[in-house]
């Protein structure tokens, strides 16, 4: 299959070509996908798919066009060269559009190393099936739990990229996933909760039956739920919502932002953004992890660095484009699809871990309040301002009391950022490890 795709993006590199492109990159996909849906006890879903899309973008001088296709024959390969530098020549000048210069090219990784994709056979639907009624038993084994829905899954996809300033690479990744949504109670005292896992590799999966029985502990905690206390009040953010909060920096310090002048991070490179002796660290290259990739979006060689180290910001998550518009070097973190120019965005993301388990931030805390989910978002990307629903716990000396929902937390991010205090309980398997973390001083509307 990585030939085939290999064969694609040559040709579409000379369609481009031959229609009079100054230059292109060009991006074939092929992907296969599996999922099973239980629901009730009945199968509520079986779906497979497969297919295959390619991207063309071509540049004439420095205007830039991209279009895409999920036919692969000769006439569409021609047909979408031809239109693309058609739209290139109406296209407004970008002075920062351009490929990597050759120097600037990946060499040499090592796709062995990243072991991105299983080589274990596709499981087939009556396996997935199996997997997903299993996940469903477990969770309605424990009483209370009045329905789940389940969920397996399965997908492999590989990609080739070629462009030409004469780069060309391409690998696949893998994908096992298992999930279940727990209910109890009915009308509006019905409470739901969910737990899921996903994996490269099938044998690195927990076992269904833990999976099912979280959802339903999480569910039925939630029974009884009030709105909390309206006051200033400490905040644990549990592990499965914290990394949210890193999130909101990463986004805050993106070179499109930086590059707009619109972001709150704008002034803060050279700044302390977190605590001293936590650091945020990006690192593409470990071993089966979904984010892993050897290569960017435009052909560079990804590399670990310190985005923030020692509570200070060391620069900004640029591509080529936004790191020319800055005057800076791209950091390797461009990202594409098949229809769009690259951007720049983030692979595997490690937060500094601390010292003291969840339950010890919960007894530091005294009172307060444990975010387990949040819905909704208003974040001002200018001025930081940070409001979010949120449900989870209310935290009676340092105990769990009871559950809580509909309630809001408000803050600015540059302030709770340099606050945060983290447990050490982030799950080693995710592409971004965030443990659960502990902020003062939060305002929270509830009752």
């Amino acid at each position: 299959m990585t030939d085939s795709l290999s064969d694609l993006t040559t040709a579409l590199l000379e369609a481009a070509r031959k229609a009079g492109a100054d230059s292109a990159d060009a991006l074939a996909v092929s992907g296969t996908a599996v999922s099973i849906e239980i629901r009730k006890g009945a199968l509520e879903q079986a779906e497979r798919s497969e297919g295959v899309d390619i991207g063309l973008r071509v540049l004439m001088g420095r205007r830039q066009a991209c279009v895409s296709a999920s036919d692969t024959s000769a006439a569409t390969i021609r047909a979408l060269a031809e239109r693309a530098v058609a739209m290139a020549r109406e296209a407004p000048e970008d002075p920062h559009a351009g490929l990597a210069d050759p120097s600037q090219l990946a060499q040499g990784w090592d796709l062995a190393a990243l072991d991105l994709a299983d080589a274990a056979p596709e499981p087939g639907a009556a396996a997935l099936e199996a997997q997903a009624r299993a996940v469903e038993a477990a969770a309605l084994e424990s009483k209370g739990i009045t329905q789940v829905e389940a969920a397996s899954g399965y997908s492999h996809r590989q990609l080739h990229m070629a462009a030409t300033n004469g780069f060309s690479g391409g690998y696949g990744r893998t994908s096992t996933s298992l999930s279940a949504v727990a209910f109890t109670g009915s009308g509006t005292e019905m409470q739901r909760d969910y737990a899921g896992e996903s994996r490269t590799h099938a044998a690195d999966m927990p076992g269904a039956e833990g999976i099912g029985q979280l959802a339903a502990i999480r569910t039925l905690q939630r029974v009884g739920s009030v709105k909390p206390r309206t006051g200033t009040y400490p905040v644990v953010y549990d592990e499965r919502v914290a990394a949210s909060l890193v999130g909101h920096l990463l986004s805050a310090i993106n070179g499109s932002s930086i590059a707009r002048g619109s972001s709150w991070a704008r002034d803060l490179l050279g700044k302390q953004v977190l605590p001293a002796g936590l650091s945020l660290i990006e690192d593409p290259h470990r071993p089966r992890i979904s984010a892993s990739r050897p290569f960017d979006g435009e052909g560079l060689a990804t590399r670990r660095r310190e985005i923030v180290a020692d509570g200070v910001l060391t620069g900004w998550v640029l591509d080529l484009a936004t790191g020319r518009k800055l005057g800076l070097a791209s950091t390797a973190n461009a990202f594409r699809g098949t229809s769009a120019p690259p951007s720049p965005s983030t692979s595997c993301i490690d937060l500094t871990q601390g010292s003291v388990s969840r339950d010890d931030l919960l007894a530091q805390m005294g009172t307060g309040l444990l975010v387990t989910s949040m819905i909704g978002s208003t974040i001002s990307a200018t001025t930081g301002d940070y409001s979010r629903g949120a449900s989870g716990f209310w935290v009676e000396n340092g105990q769990l009391a009871y559950p809580v929902h509909e309630c809001t937390i408000a803050g600015n991010l540059r302030d709770m950022l340099l606050r945060i205090i983290p447990a050490n309980d982030a799950r080693a398997h995710l592409s971004t490890r965030v443990p659960s973390i502990l902020i003062d001083g939060m305002t929270l509307a509830g009752t």
